[in-house]
């Protein structure tokens, strides 16, 4: 393929990681929000509108009828916009680029990321030589949107690096709204016993199983569009990347999951809901959780006695 197009859509800061899904799903491969690339999918809060907008471009192999595709682009944003009040999709725009362009652009959006002390994230295309007890995860960005540089990826990669670097690292580990499965796949490089990756949207599973065989641990891990509530057994460190509101409904099938002296790790939280997180958690004894934040996200971190 010589030509792609990159369509354009400016929309509100909370409509933009969904717009980007959404054109995933209608054939993008590869999406960028203002230079930053759209991590692990997570749902938007329809109540959180803000003033600030976004540009979201994706990249399509040039199609013969440019100016349908983006008619078909434009009529999914219509059928979003009634869960964020306010919004009035404009119209997206396109330019013709140059495959040679477009490889060395995402090039310089993805660099290679050290998480931690051993952890490390990086795109294919990127010599590295690591350290001996270095961790090395290869992700490549596009339809999976899991390369670890959205604030609440990098959040549960650094818990989930504290966790198997600590004296008694889990055995066990359960990944609730899996995405890109870039959070499964770290546990599997680090040794754990046992994985299990869930996700409600089968594309997400599909994408998170061909990055486990990218990275030689497809057998170590289980995935499964199963709900949280179906799934039966105790995890030694359970997380869970997603909505503030999806960790508050799910709490009761979360602790279900967690063996005695597990870690729970709460991302996708928005820092003004952290409060109502950490709320709805006391009531379950865990004492008070380890917070850490990144850009506008926050972490929560709570140990079961």
């Amino acid at each position: 393929m010589d030509e792609w197009i990159e369509v354009v859509l400016i929309v509100p800061a909370t409509v933009a990681e969904t717009a980007g899904f959404v054109l995933a799903e209608l054939g993008s491969e590869g999406v960028t929000l203002e230079n930053r690339e759209l991590d692990t999918f997570v749902a938007p809060d329809p109540d959180e509108m803000v003033s600030e907008t976004l540009a979201v471009r994706a990249y399509f192999p040039r199609p013969e009828d440019s100016d349908a595709l983006l008619s078909a682009i434009h009529q999914r944003m219509l059928e979003l916009a009634p869960a964020f009040p306010g919004w009035e999709p404009q119209v997206p725009t396109f330019t013709v680029v140059r495959n040679e362009d477009w490889a060395e652009g995402w090039k310089q959006h993805f660099p290679t990321t050290r998480i931690s002390r051993r952890l490390v994230v990086r795109p294919s295309w990127e010599a590295f030589t690591p350290q001996p007890d270095d961790v090395v995860i290869e992700i490549d960005p596009g339809m999976a949107f899991g390369t670890g540089t959205h604030g609440t990826t990098r959040l549960c990669l650094e818990a989930v690096a504290a966790a198997f670097e600590s004296e008694l690292p889990p055995r066990r580990v359960l990944d609730v709204g899996t995405g890109s499965g870039i959070l499964a796949i770290a546990a599997a490089a680090y040794g754990a016993e046992e994985i299990v990756a869930c996700d409600i949207d089968p594309e997400a599973c599909a994408i998170a199983f061909e990055n486990a065989i990218l990275n030689q641990v497809d057998e170590k891990i289980s995935f499964t569009i199963a709900p949280l509530e179906e799934l039966e057994g105790n995890f030694d460190l359970v997380l869970a990347n997603i909505l503030a509101e999806e960790n508050i409904r799910l709490a009761d099938a979360l602790l279900a999951r967690l063996a005695p002296g597990g870690r729970l790790v709460l991302s996708g939280i928005l820092i003004e809901k952290e409060g109502m997180v950490i709320k709805a958690f006391n009531a379950y004894g865990l004492g008070a959780p380890e917070i850490s934040h990144n850009e506008d996200w926050s972490c929560l971190l709570y140990r079961r006695p």
